[in-house]
């Protein structure tokens, strides 16, 4: 997977690739589709919630431009599969999920991992997550129409955002840079993500 999808593509950062390597993809997906573990695609987890495809959550960390050092904001725990990424490359990780029984289960798996920099909240991710913040770095794992005004609030000077960003059928993967209060926004690709629900993003 790390090398034929991720490497292959780009994907160049070491920690990252690590991260990748060392993270047991398989139990973060239904057991019925652990042999499609590490195919190069999204699978379902319930809820109408997917795990993204490998080179994805790639991708989105490596545009993290991670150095250990920092504490992230990542809307959407999903199975947890990318906060375990995320937890191996920096000092903090707050989760946040509107689903209860995917926060549950992915915090479960997680701690049976040997996870312990980890928060988890249920909540509207729209809304970020006041109570930890600043954060140095913000990850979205579904679509907004917008970046919400909540996470530049959150936001230290100096971060960065990384989200999908467009309509509920296809977006974009931005990265937005917060500097002497001003941002900038690159578009990195195109993609496709569940729609973000919440007070800033989308109706249920």
């Amino acid at each position: 997977m790390v090398q034929g999808q991720i490497r292959a593509r780009g994907v160049r950062d070491e920690r990252v690739l690590t991260a990748m390597e060392e993270v047991p993809r398989h139990l973060f997906v239904p057991p019925d589709l652990r042999d499609a573990a590490y195919d190069d695609g999204p699978l379902p987890i319930g809820d109408g919630q997917t795990i993204s495809q490998p080179f994805i959550v790639a991708e989105m960390t490596h545009a993290l431009r991670l150095s250990g050092s920092e504490k992230v904001l990542e809307i959407g725990t999903g199975s947890g599969y990318q906060t375990a990424i995320l937890s191996r490359l920096c000092r903090e990780v707050v989760t946040v999920e509107r689903l209860v029984s995917l926060s549950m289960a992915a915090r479960t798996l997680l701690e049976g991992l040997g996870v312990r920099n980890v928060a988890y909240v249920v909540g509207d991710g729209s809304l970020g997550c006041p109570e930890h913040s600043p954060y140095d770095r913000i990850l979205s794992a579904a679509a907004s129409p917008d970046v919400p005004p909540p996470w530049l609030a959150q936001l230290a000077e100096g971060g960065i955002i990384v989200l999908p960003m467009g309509g509920r059928l296809e977006q974009v993967l931005a990265r937005v840079t917060k500097r002497d209060g001003e941002t900038r926004t690159e578009v990195l690709g195109g993609c496709r993500f569940v729609p973000l629900v919440g007070e800033y993003g989308f109706r249920d």
